[in-house]
């Protein structure tokens, strides 16, 4: 005999995984804590397994609720879709999707594109947020967001990703800076420069230093910031030099604020589409990533 799984229960076990207590779970839902906990409790003997590990009012997925977990939220997405489906007209789209991007997409590239798809599509609901390229990762794996867009290459070996384009970055200095006259940076320049950088963890710093350590050893790092628009202010006020992407700094550099400089760093890069494979693709997300792909 199959076990009795309710809607509401896969629903509280959904929300317990996303925000982490009974308490939050209970708020999102509108129900008691009780109710909520017993909603769980009910799932997990039903299924006859336990799934979560209970940390004071914390609660930490197991093995069994990581595996369980997208197939949950595929029967809840499916009953999303029927309703949608129901209540929309044909080839329209409705719902929500939620896009973690790194820093330097979510801000130069990706509102743009968002406005022109919720333009094309009023009844959907774009949530965006922003985080370093190895947060967007973790996100993903944790199913707080249903598609990344990141700087550089994915490194997690459990999820899938697309290179969706390609991205230059240019070492920028203020056209006060003494290397500023230079017709390129050699070697030594590079070592004796100091540097103002993203943080650790952000694809732009990764690829930064890849690119700087196959000629020196170590740099001088004065500064790190997470945030594009601090680093160039840090820049254009004489502080040092700064490594970040044409889209950046396009303005600055058109207006004479701050110079580009040649130098011997191979500073290209792709930007990517991750996902999670087991994680449900409505035909929402199928109608974003198909939409982000033509932008290029």
């Amino acid at each position: 005999m199959l076990p009795h799984v309710t809607f509401r229960q896969l629903q509280v076990f959904v929300a317990v995984v996303r925000f982490g207590t009974v308490s939050a779970a209970s708020r999102h839902l509108s129900l008691s804590p009780s109710a909520t906990s017993q909603a769980l409790a009910d799932l997990e003997r039903q299924l006859g397994v336990v799934l979560f590990e209970r940390l004071g009012r914390r609660l930490e997925l197991n093995d069994a609720a990581r595996r369980l977990l997208p197939h949950a939220e595929k029967v809840l997405n499916g009953l999303d879709d029927l309703v949608v489906a129901a209540r929309e007209p044909e080839g329209a789209l409705q719902g929500t999707l939620h896009v973690a991007a790194s820093a330097t997409i979510g801000t130069y590239l990706l509102p743009t594109l968002a406005g022109r798809f919720i333009e094309q599509h009023p009844e959907v609901d774009l949530q965006l947020r922003l985080r370093n390229t190895e947060d967007v990762m973790r996100d993903i794996l944790r199913f707080d967001a249903d598609l990344g867009l990141i700087e550089g290459q994915c490194t997690e070996s459990r999820l899938v990703s697309e290179v969706w384009r390609q991205d230059e970055m240019v070492v920028v200095a203020s056209p006060q800076h003494p290397f500023a006259q230079r017709e390129a940076l050699d070697a030594e320049a590079l070592q004796s420069a100091q540097w103002i950088l993203r943080e650790s963890g952000s694809g732009t710093r990764s690829i930064f230093e890849a690119a700087i350590h196959a000629h020196v050893e170590r740099i001088r790092v004065r500064m790190e910031l997470d945030q594009h628009e601090a680093i160039k202010q840090a820049v254009r006020a004489g502080f040092g030099l700064g490594c970040l992407s044409r889209l950046s700094v396009a303005g600055e550099l058109e207006r004479g604020e701050l110079v580009a400089l040649p130098s011997p760093l191979h500073l290209t890069r792709a930007f990517s589409l991750v996902w999670h494979p087991e994680r449900y693709r409505s035909p929402l997300w199928q109608a974003f990533k198909v939409f982000l792909l033509e932008s290029r």
